[in-house]
């Protein structure tokens, strides 16, 4: 393996790259609108050589690269979020900018940067010869993530029969390998009452008030310790061998949590008691912790029971159509998923990645410092297609992308010219070390 050539490979590619991405910045791409993005990287997966690009009935785009047994993925999603409030923008997030370090504009971390190097990365396997019988490249620009992470994937695993031997994510890692994420879930209460005029609440049964009693008992879950004189045992058990078989990765991924994230009431009048109140729930899951359980616990509340059958507990479904009109609908549950340290896909990316650049994060002159101080090998913050990927399907996913974390859904957001050029190096070499 050349690892200075593919490293002197991928510097060259860097003008082209930049260009890539920012051609795909100012097309704006929200979640179901992501046509524009998807036919620019249709149309340079050509022009570098892909030998066959797909653009299936959800709207995905598929890049294969070679013709060898073992099928390996690079994804990365291509929708973005909007851009919020445009005062908190120095620069025009869709003009974007660019200087000798940095690319700005919204998606260039979240996660666009991902799919240039990606593009790149099969490229330089192309240029180096370094494709062989053992293994094809596929490379996936996915649509939705940012709307319902791995819907993509559940279609592209279960409709277009695609199922690689393991997945790179290219979301943002800040230089490091990350091996997993807590998972979540997005869970509705919903209780009723009975509403009466508001001059004598007494007769009516107010669903307000029921919440609020529900709430209490939600927000002890969620900061409560596991003593046992806690009525209300908090998640952090699940941290504890006590509570948890898989308490090992628990500690690894970090404690789940939940919060209250949206509240809804019906009345007849604001001169009325509430006749009904809801409530969505932002659940993060750690290791150990599935839907089943989650439901369970909320169900389990003193609060909860206290209201019997004017209570029910529901997991969100999400059906909204594609860009090209297509509906796939899913429950609103995004599996927690971690690939141990040991695991041959996790050894290959180690070893590529030190093959060409030592055993440390590596950054620019404003991340460095911070990104050093971190542990290569690492996790997840927020949660990506891996949970459709490895979570609910099983195929091994490992995850190392351009660009930074913080930077996801922020305003002023940018990337780093130097991390789609060791992006770029790290997935060229990655095949062959993990097919040696």
């Amino acid at each position: 393996m050349d690892f200075n050539k593919i490293n002197e490979l991928a510097q060259g590619y860097l003008p082209a790259m930049t260009k890539f991405l920012r051609d795909l910045v100012a097309i704006p791409g929200e979640s179901c609108d992501e046509e524009g993005h998807i036919n620019r990287i249709a149309e340079e997966m050509r022009a570098v050589g892909f030998d066959k690009v797909v653009i299936d009935d959800m709207g995905n785009v598929l890049g294969y690269m070679g013709t060898g047994e073992k099928l390996i993925g690079y994804d990365a999603h291509i929708d973005t979020v909007g851009i919020g409030n445009i005062n908190n923008w120095s620069f025009d997030p869709y003009e974007g900018y660019e200087n000798d370090e940095e690319i700005g504009g919204r998606g260039t971390s979240d996660q666009m940067g991902g799919i240039v190097s990606a593009v790149y990365g099969a490229k330089i396997m192309k240029d180096m010869g370094l494709l062989n019988d053992k293994y094809q490249v596929l490379v996936t620009g996915t649509v939705q993530e940012e709307d319902c992470d791995g819907l993509c994937w559940q279609y592209i695993i279960n409709e277009d029969k695609v199922k690689p031997e393991f997945v790179v994510s290219t979301e943002p890692t800040d230089g490091g390998i990350y091996r997993g994420q807590r998972g979540r879930m997005e869970i509705r209460i919903d209780v009723k009452g009975v509403s009466c005029h508001g001059s004598a609440p007494e007769r009516g049964d107010n669903a307000i008030y029921k919440m609020a009693d529900i709430l209490q008992d939600v927000r002890a879950l969620n900061e409560n310790d596991a003593s046992d004189a806690n009525e209300v045992k908090g998640l952090v058990k699940m941290l504890d061998e006590k509570y948890n078989p898989q308490w090992k990765e628990a500690n690894f991924l970090g404690r789940g949590t939940v919060t209250t994230s949206e509240i809804f009431f019906t009345s007849p009048s604001r001169c009325a008691v509430a006749d009904s109140c809801s409530v969505s729930l932002d659940r993060r899951m750690t290791a150990g912790e599935t839907w089943e359980s989650c439901l369970d616990e909320i169900r389990a509340l003193p609060a909860v029971k206290k209201y019997g059958d004017d209570v029910t507990v529901s997991m969100y479904e999400y059906s909204r159509p594609s860009y090209k009109g297509l509906t796939y609908p899913i429950e609103c549950y995004f599996p927690t998923w971690v690939i141990p340290e040991d695991h041959p896909v996790t050894v290959a990316l180690n070893e590529a990645y030190k093959g060409l650049y030592g055993d440390k994060r590596l950054g620019n002159a404003e991340t460095e410092a911070m990104r050093q101080a971190r542990p290569l090998t690492d996790k997840w913050t927020f949660s990506t297609n891996g949970v459709s990927i490895m979570g609910r399907n099983g195929i091994p996913c490992i995850g190392f992308g351009p660009g930074a974390e913080a930077q996801a859904h922020a305003p002023n957001e940018k990337t780093f010219k130097i991390d789609l050029v060791r992006c770029a190096a790290v997935y060229a070499a990655l095949p062959t070390m993990y097919c040696k």
